[in-house]
């Protein structure tokens, strides 16, 4: 999710706000789904339009007190559900029709601010990561994986350049001493080729270990899918992404099934095979200067949307073998 996290930041902003309320239409009405509710801004400016319905999901167990005070004035209006994304099909959506999904990749300031989640490389505590209904914490990654299980994680979820160098350093210095947030930090550090950075050192790795302990992979993967499947015709999934690597799979995503012709396998076998989505535009839309200077952790955002053709659910998708080796990066959890 978001790569860079910018300390003395005072305010959580919805990235892209009126980018998703243009491309979504909550003013003609409708039901929406927020996938990643956070502090609710997605959805309390979809609420502001009268004829509107959310239903909200969010993993992290602190955000159902936001989503009670909506619930106590939209009771009709508002749902929320402490559910991973990924389950977004597990939902009883009988009786509605959505309009429009939406993903925000990106954590809320408060969960970057809470120092028992472990975040933030400013945290000065544990190495936590969880964001809620996980199974393990990034310090069992730090503790318990192999070197080579580390090195992979550095460097497929963060890009890290020295990915060797820290791993190797993480499984010395634990036989001797507790890794916790500021133990990883000075060994970042001590492990970098380059001792000057535009971006704090440990930007990288702890992008890396808050992929892995929340499956942030599979999860996007599977919301994805599931998302899809429970749109009807002309619905509109909306994802904000703010690094390279979850913006190669929802590009990914989107391309596959507005490129390659699909069927149900429900419909006539003579009927004519057609593109599930349709997308607007090749390249994602990205914050304006005037966001990006209230608010510069929006730099790297990117939109995708895409607009589902078809009344089928029953498509093919390769992207699971598409990014098979980082899922299998992912299930080094297994070791846990």
């Amino acid at each position: 999710m978001i790569a860079t996290i910018i300390p003395n930041k005072k305010k959580h902003y919805s990235v892209l706000l009126d980018e998703i309320i243009s491309i979504i239409t909550p003013q003609y009405g409708g039901t929406f789904i927020d996938c990643t509710f956070g502090q609710g801004g997605y959805s309390k400016k979809i609420l502001e339009f009268s004829n509107t319905k959310v239903i909200s999901l969010d993993r992290d167990k602190d955000s159902e007190k936001i989503a009670s005070e909506i619930k106590k004035k939209l009771k009709n209006r508002f749902i929320f559900n402490n559910k991973k994304f990924s389950e977004i099909d597990t939902i009883d959506l009988r009786n509605e029709k959505i309009k429009g999904i939406i993903f925000d990749l990106g954590y809320s300031y408060t969960q970057i601010k809470n120092l028992e989640k472990g975040l933030s490389f400013n945290s000065k505590g544990e190495l936590d990561m969880r964001m809620g209904l996980n199974k393990f914490s990034a310090k069992d990654a730090i503790c318990k994986l192999d070197q080579k299980d580390l090195e992979n994680i550095f460097r497929y979820f963060g890009d890290e350049k020295d990915y060797k160098k820290i791993a190797y350093k993480i499984t010395k210095d634990r036989k001797v001493k507790n890794i916790d947030i500021p133990t990883l930090v000075k060994i970042i550090y001590s492990s970098k080729k380059k001792k000057y950075y535009k971006v704090h050192a440990a930007t990288k790795v702890f992008q890396a270990l808050r992929i892995f302990v929340n499956k942030e992979i599979t999860e996007l993967i599977y919301g994805l899918i599931n998302a899809t499947k429970i749109l009807k015709k002309n619905g509109i999934i909306v994802v904000v992404s703010f690094h390279s690597l979850e913006d190669k799979i929802v590009k990914y995503f989107f391309k596959s099934l507005s490129e390659n012709k699909s069927v149900s396998r429900y419909m006539p076998k003579e009927q004519e095979k057609k593109n599930l989505f349709k997308v607007m535009s090749k390249k994602p839309i990205i914050p304006s200067d005037k966001e990006i200077k209230e608010n510069i952790s929006s730099r790297s955002a990117k939109l995708r949307f895409a607009t589902k053709q078809e009344n089928f659910n029953d498509f093919e998708t390769d992207i699971l073998n598409k990014f098979k080796y980082l899922i299998d990066i992912e299930n080094y959890s297994k070791k846990l």
